[in-house]
């Protein structure tokens, strides 16, 4: 998802301009996503990937942002873990929270107190055996040749941080960039989206929910059903641009309740008949799982619903890293926020590939997640029925052409794709996951499918 917040130059010329009393008073809101936004991105790297708060301002804020980005101030208070960003030091008031087991959350109305609620004590996931094959161990069972691959660096493409290769069940290959190792967490922003369509489908599977049900919004809205809304077909008005103060923005960075307000949404279309990429969508599909799994209610999450991600999901597949965030309101950031590790993120990718079993134990529905990667005829072939794309990263690739064509990948491919350069593919037929992740803006244009394309050359017969 690409939640890189473009401050435009009017924001600039507000400074310039004068008016520094009412600018701390009342600043605007441009100012106020790009600060919120700051203090999120250097809390959770902080407290989660523990990273330090100064480097990530510098690398991860403001190197990849606008120019503007690089008079935000940050504060860590370690004690009480949180982070403050402001412009020159007085405007702007960007203020985050850590919360055991749901990560940080950004804390639009000031109110840490009534956020740092929202939390739960995981129970704990043995980190895997340096001396175990993967996946159960982190022990990669190298091949050369595809290490060779990854050890290019126009492969890897700029901004890397982690890749991996897994063949046939095997991790053959693996690379990390400077200053990251194989135990760092990483953002996958969007790649989220396909992890909540995977806790959806632990619902369905609990019989608590149903893709043909509705009644889930308010009013004319109510008829969506859940696969609708797992299709991004709903309806739903939703601008999901990132150059300004737009619905996305809006929610991520200025709203303690992201899925009370995705929910007031209007229609715009008849359910199921425009497709429209909607980080809002997959918000409403977390509080849904959550309600369905005892949380959130109107008076806060229940802990269940909290913490049904790691104890469900993450623990059994044994992703020892992986945290999934939730907002000031208890609502997972099922859109956007989840980190971990590289290796983590392949145990997911593998997941899908082993259509919802790991080790035997079947967690998804038989057949859920070929449904998942079933086109939405809406949007033309490039997304899936599940939070997932049958198309991958577009690059210079014009609007309506499928950028995979040129590189002549196997036709069952399908994508998990985030914001700055995060992906993950899955090749059924050739039991391959090729998992690419790094900080890697969108104007340089970078492909994974040349890597994906070289791999699996390599690994044929």
């Amino acid at each position: 998802m690409a939640s890189k917040i473009g401050l435009t130059a009017a924001a600039v010329l507000v400074l310039a301009a004068g008016g520094v009393a009412t600018l701390a008073v009342k600043p605007p809101a441009l100012l106020r996503v790009g600060a919120n936004y700051g203090a999120k991105i250097v809390c959770s790297n902080v407290f989660i990937a523990g990273r330090d708060g100064q480097a990530v301002l510098a690398d991860d804020v403001q190197a990849p942002g606008h120019p503007i980005l690089k008079y935000l101030k940050v504060s860590v208070d370690a004690q009480r873990k949180t982070v403050r960003t402001q412009f020159l030091g007085f405007v702007g008031d960007g203020l985050a929270v850590y919360r055991p087991g749901t990560g940080c959350a950004v804390v639009p109305d000031g109110d840490v107190e009534r956020a740092a609620q929202y939390q739960f004590n995981p129970i704990k996931i043995w980190a895997p055996s340096p001396n175990v094959p993967w996946p159960t161990g982190s022990l990669a069972d190298t091949d050369a040749a595809v290490q060779a691959l990854l050890d290019q660096d126009a492969l890897a493409g700029p901004g890397m941080r982690g890749m991996a290769v897994i063949y046939r069940g095997r991790l053959v290959a693996q690379r990390y960039g400077a200053g990251f190792t194989s135990a760092s967490p990483l953002l996958g922003w969007s790649m989220t989206k396909t992890v909540s369509a995977a806790l959806v489908g632990m619902q369905v599977a609990d019989g608590k929910l149903a893709l043909t049900q509705s009644g889930f919004l308010p009013g004319d809205a109510g008829k969506v059903t859940l696969a609708q809304l797992m299709a991004m077909s709903s309806g739903l008005r939703w601008n999901e641009g990132y150059g300004d103060v737009s619905d996305v923005t809006r929610m991520l960075y200025l709203e303690p309740d992201m899925a009370a307000f995705t929910a007031t949404q209007p229609l715009e279309a008849a359910p199921g008949t425009k497709w429209n990429y909607s980080s809002g969508t997959t918000v409403l599909l977390s509080r849904i799982w959550q309600r369905a799994a005892g949380g959130p209610e109107a008076a806060g999450a229940a802990a269940a619903a909290l913490s049904l991600p790691h104890d469900r999901l993450f623990a059994p597949l044994g992703m020892s890293s992986a945290v999934m965030e939730a907002d000031a309101r208890g609502s997972m950031v099922g859109s956007s926020y989840m980190y971990a590790t590289t290796q983590d993120w392949a145990r997911f990718g593998q997941f899908l590939l082993q259509d919802g079993i790991w080790q035997g134990k079947r967690i998804l529905p038989e057949g859920f997640v070929d449904g998942m990667r079933q086109p939405v005829a809406a949007s033309g072939g490039q997304y899936g029925q599940g939070q997932v794309w049958r198309w991958g990263p577009s690059g210079d690739t014009p609007e309506g052409q499928n950028p995979d064509t040129r590189f002549q990948l196997p036709a069952d491919t399908y994508w998990m794709e985030g914001h700055d350069g995060q992906s993950i593919a899955i090749v059924p037929s050739l039991q391959l996951v090729v998992v690419r992740l790094g900080l890697t803006p969108h104007r340089l244009l970078y492909q994974p499918q040349a890597l994906l394309a070289a791999v699996v050359k390599a690994v044929q017969p």
